[in-house]
C-alpha cells in the first residue's frame, strides 16, 4: 500500500487558503457530492492542514476543519442525536496503523482485548430509530450533533427493514449506499426522465436520500455498523440492559439476528481478530478482491472490540480514539475532458475515447478513458470541458463514470457524434446504443485477419501485417475462413516469393489442427477473449454444440450472464456463414478435454474421482512474468491452456481465492500481492514438474 502524502502549506497565507479550499470542497462533498476534489486530494489537504497546525499551533484557526465532523461543512438539522455521530481518523499504510495501535495501547496501559475489522463503505451515514420494532425515523449524520430528518425515505432502503424480528426500541447506525447495480439502474431511470445522471454512487446516495416529490423511486441499500439503545428507552429498560457490556462483534451479531443488514453481510464480511497482525491480513485480503465487489468501499475500519477498551480510550471532538479507518488508494479521481477521438474496432463498432487532463489513479497516470459508446455519451450528457469522475480498477481500461454537472461553467461544448464511420468513411447503423459501421467486420478486415493469425489464435507463421493487407486488397481474403482456401498463386502474388508462399501453405495446413478454443478465439466473437474462448470450448466441446446452444445453455459457462449470452447468440448468428466455410475447409477440431487416469470401462464415479485427481483440480492458478525452463516456449495463452488441461482454472489477477502463482522472471506486483496474501508462489520449473504429464 502506498502512503498518502500530505500537502503541507508553506506558510500561514497558504494555510489559510488551504482551509478555505477544504471548507469549499467539504461543503460540496457533504452537500450533494459535487466536489471538484476527489477523496485522495481532499485527504492530502486535510493531512497537510493537520501537519501545519501541529508545527505552528499558534497559527491554527479556531474552527479548523481538522477538528470538526465532516470538516465542519455538513449542515445540521432539526433532530439532535442521542450520542454524537463522529467521523473517523484515517491511516494510509501499515506504519500508520501500527502508530495508531501503539497510541491506543498507551492510552489503555495494555494491549486491547481484540479488534473488530470490517469494510469502510463509501456512503452517507444515517441513524435509524426503531420504536417497538417499527422503523419510525431516519436521520442523516449532519454535523454530528444534529441531523436532517429524511424519514420520507423509509421503505425505500434495502437492509433497513420497516419491522424488526423483535419489538425492540433501538437506534441503528449505518451507511446508505447504492450498489454498482443500483447505481446503473439509477442513472438509467434518471436518463428516462430527462434528468442529469449521477457522477458517482455516493453522489447518487446523498441526492436520492434527501429528494422528495420525484415521479420515480430509486432503491437504496444500507449496511449497519453499530447499535445503540433507543434514545427514549429508560436506563432500566430490558433493551438497554441487553446491549450494555456487549462487544462490538456481539452488537453486530445482534443486529443481524433482528433482520438488519450489517457490514458483515458484504461479500468481504467482517472479522474479530486478536491483534493488528491479523487485522493486516484481513486488510490485504479485502484489498486484493476489492475490484470485484458489487459496492464501493474505500478502506477498512479497525475498532477496539471490547466496550471497556472503548470507554477507556474515549473520543475527541471529531473522532473516537478507539477506532480508525485504513484508507485504500483511490480508484476514482476527478479530472477534465479536453477532447474526444473516435475509432472503429475490428468488429465494426465505434469506440469513442476521452482525452483527459492527466490524473494519477492508484499509482498510474491516466490520460485517456473509454466512453463506451455514443449512446452512453448521450445518456451521461457529456461535454468537452466537463469535470468528470474517472474510475480505474486493476487491469480494467479506465472509464468515465459521469460528469460533475454542478461544476459546469457554461464554457463546455457538446461532444460531436460522427456522421460517418471513422474507419472507412461509410454509413453508420445508429439504431442501437452501440453504433456500428454498416460493413461490420469488413470495415477493418485486415485487423480481424491479423488477430486471427496471431500466435495465441491460429498461429499461422509468415502471415505478417503487410501480407494480410495485400491479401485483403487483392480480394483473396474476405473473412477468416478464406485463409484456408488460399492458393499458391494468391500467396505468391501477396509475398512475391514462391518459397515464402510454400512455407505459409504448410503453416496454414497445420492451423487446421488447432483446438476449438483457438479457432473460436480467432473468430473475434465480441465479448470474448482467450480465457472466455477456452471456457466456452471446454464446456461445449465442439463448434456444432456451441452453435446449438440457446441463451440458457450459454449461461452455464462460467462468467456468462444473460446480457453476454444474448450477445453471444447474436454474434454466432452473424458468424454462421464463416463457421460453415471453416468446417468445409476441414477446420473443425473438437476441444481436448482433461485427460484422466480412469480405467477403460470405469463407471461415472470413477471418472469423477479421476478428474479430481488432476494435479490442479479445484485450483485457481495465475501465471506472471517471463516463463523459463520447459515453459519458455509457451505463450501466456499456452501456459493458461496447460493450467486448464491439468484441471485448474487460469486466473488473470491475484486475490484471496488464488491457489497458486507461477512467478517467472520479472514478476512484479502480482508476486508481492500473492506473498502478502499467503498464496503459494512457485517458479516455472517447479510448476512444470507439477504438470509434467500434461505438457505437450
Amino acid at each position: 500500500m502506498e502512503t498518502a502524502s500530505a500537502d503541507v502549506p508553506a506558510d500561514r497565507a497558504a494555510y489559510l487558503a488551504a482551509v478555505e479550499q477544504v471548507r469549499a470542497a467539504a461543503a460540496a462533498y457533504y452537500g450533494d457530492g459535487t466536489s471538484a476534489l476527489d477523496d485522495d486530494t481532499f485527504d492530502r489537504l486535510m493531512r497537510g492542514l493537520a501537519a501545519y497546525e501541529d508545527a505552528h499551533p499558534g497559527d491554527a484557526v479556531a474552527d479548523s476543519p481538522t477538528g470538526l465532523v465532516a470538516a465542519g461543512a455538513a449542515g445540521g438539522g432539526d433532530v439532535t442525536h442521542s450520542v454524537p455521530m463522529l467521523s473517523l481518523d484515517n491511516v494510509f499504510d501499515q506504519d500508520g496503523l501500527e502508530r495508531w495501535g501503539a497510541g491506543l495501547a498507551r492510552r489503555l496501559g495494555r494491549e486491547p482485548q481484540g479488534y473488530h475489522v470490517g469494510p469502510k463503505i463509501d456512503g452517507l451515514a444515517v441513524a435509524a430509530y426503531y420504536t417497538g420494532g417499527k422503523l419510525t425515523r431516519l436521520v442523516t449524520r449532519g454535523n454530528g450533533i444534529t441531523g436532517e430528518d429524511v424519514s420520507h425515505a423509509i421503505g425505500t432502503v434495502d437492509g433497513l427493514p420497516e419491522s424488526l424480528r423483535e419489538p425492540l426500541s433501538i437506534e441503528v447506525r449505518g451507511e446508505i449506499v447504492l450498489t454498482n447495480e443500483q447505481f446503473e439502474e439509477a442513472n438509467r431511470i434518471r436518463a428516462e426522465y430527462g434528468e442529469p445522471v449521477f457522477s458517482n454512487p455516493r453522489n447518487a446516495a446523498a441526492g436520492t436520500l434527501r429528494a422528495t416529490g420525484r415521479a420515480y423511486t430509486i432503491p437504496l441499500s444500507c449496511y449497519a455498523y453499530t447499535l445503540l439503545p433507543g434514545p427514549d428507552a429508560p436506563d432500566d429498560d430490558a433493551n438497554s440492559r441487553d446491549l450494555a457490556g456487549r462487544t462490538h462483534s456481539s452488537l453486530m451479531d445482534r443486529l443481524g439476528s433482528l433482520g438488519v443488514r450489517t457490514v458483515a453481510d458484504t461479500p468481504v464480511g467482517a472479522r474479530t481478530v486478536a491483534d493488528l497482525a491479523a487485522a493486516r491480513d484481513y486488510i490485504a485480503e479485502v484489498a486484493a478482491g476489492r475490484e470485484a465487489l458489487p459496492l464501493g468501499i474505500d478502506g477498512i475500519v479497525v475498532k477496539a472490540d471490547h466496550p471497556e477498551d472503548q470507554a477507556a480510550a474515549g473520543a475527541g471532538s471529531r473522532a473516537p480514539r478507539w477506532a480508525v479507518a485504513y484508507k485504500f488508494p483511490a480508484v476514482e479521481k476527478t479530472t477534465r475532458i479536453v477532447a474526444v477521438t473516435w475509432a472503429t474496432g475490428r468488429t465494426g463498432f465505434l469506440a469513442p475515447r476521452a482525452q483527459l487532463e492527466p490524473v494519477d489513479i492508484a499509482g498510474v497516470t491516466v490520460a485517456f478513458a473509454t466512453l463506451h459508446s455514443p449512446g452512453m455519451i448521450t445518456k451521461l450528457d457529456l461535454h468537452i470541458g466537463d469535470t468528470v469522475t474517472v474510475r480505474r480498477a486493476g487491469d480494467v481500461i479506465p472509464y468515465v463514470v459521469g460528469p460533475v454537472t454542478a461544476l459546469r461553467t457554461g464554457a463546455e461544448t457538446p461532444i460531436a457524434l460522427p456522421e460517418q464511420c471513422p474507419g472507412c468513411g461509410g454509413e453508420i447503423d445508429s439504431s442501437q446504443e452501440r453504433w456500428r459501421c454498416v460493413r461490420g467486420r469488413a470495415c477493418d478486415l485486415t485487423r480481424s485477419v491479423e488477430y486471427a493469425v496471431g500466435r495465441d489464435q491460429l498461429d499461422i507463421e509468415g502471415l505478417g501485417p503487410k501480407i494480410v493487407v495485400r491479401l485483403v486488397a487483392d480480394g483473396a481474403v474476405a473473412d477468416v475462413a478464406d485463409l484456408f482456401t488460399l492458393t499458391r498463386e494468391q500467396l505468391v502474388a501477396a509475398t512475391g516469393s514462391e518459397k515464402n508462399a510454400d512455407k505459409i501453405l504448410v503453416h496454414i495446413e497445420a492451423a487446421k489442427e488447432r483446438p476449438l478454443n483457438r479457432v473460436f478465439c480467432a473468430l473475434g466473437v465480441r465479448g470474448t477473449g482467450r480465457s472466455m474462448s477456452r471456457r466456452i470450448a471446454r464446456h461445449f466441446g465442439t463448434m456444432a454444440a456451441i452453435q446449438a446452444a440457446d441463451i440458457v445453455a450459454l449461461q452455464e459457462v462460467e462468467g456468462v450472464g444473460p446480457e453476454k449470452a444474448a450477445m453471444l447468440l447474436a454474434e454466432l448468428a452473424e458468424l454462421a456463414p464463416v463457421i460453415v466455410k471453416l468446417a468445409a475447409a476441414g477446420v473443425d477440431r473438437p476441444e481436448p478435454q482433461p485427460v484422466t487416469t480412469a480405467p477403460v470401462g470405469a463407471d461415472a464415479d470413477a471418472g469423477e474421482d479421476a478428474a479430481e485427481a488432476l494435479p490442479l483440480a479445484g485450483m485457481t492458478v495465475v501465471a506472471t512474468g517471463s516463463m523459463t525452463g520447459p515453459l519458455a516456449e509457451l505463450s501466456r495463452n499456452g501456459v493458461n491452456e496447460l493450467i486448464e488441461r491439468a484441471g485448474g482454472r487460469a486466473g488473470s489477477s491475484v486475490s484471496k481465492s488464488t491457489s497458486l502463482l507461477v512467478a517467472g522472471a520479472g514478476a512484479g506486483s502480482k508476486k508481492t500481492k500473492a506473498e502478502s496474501l499467503g498464496v503459494r508462489v512457485v517458479e516455472p520449473e517447479e510448476f512444470a514438474e507439477m504438470v509434467a504429464a500434461y505438457l505437450a
